[in-house]
């Protein structure tokens, strides 16, 4: 389950990129600029270019994100950040952040 400024979807892949967000090959982008994301459950793939938070109750195997704070359990493969914190209690893969903390 994904949850989008409380608005629910279920999917495997998120993209969001261009200020659109594509869930499993489909645009449900909000009218909201702002963009929460909670993801409750697991993900295969979440690419953020920008969102206000996001956080993942669950295991993901890849994230990545351009501005955002990334706040999970576990990654199965690599999170990158390009602005943004990365906070999780497991990660299997590599971890990179150009301004940001690692904890």
């Amino acid at each position: 389950m994904i949850r989008i400024n409380n608005k629910t979807y279920n999917g495997n892949s998120v993209i969001i990129s261009n200020n659109k967000i594509i869930i499993d090959g489909v645009d449900q982008t909000p009218d909201s600029k702002n963009i929460t994301i909670n993801v409750v459950g697991n993900l295969q793939n979440l690419e953020v270019d920008s969102c206000e938070s996001l956080k993942i109750d669950g295991n993901c195997y890849k994230v990545s994100t351009v501005s955002g704070d990334v706040i999970c359990y576990g990654i199965e493969g690599n999170v990158s950040t390009v602005s943004g914190d990365v906070e999780c209690k497991i990660i299997n893969g590599d971890v990179s952040t150009v301004s940001g903390d690692i904890g």
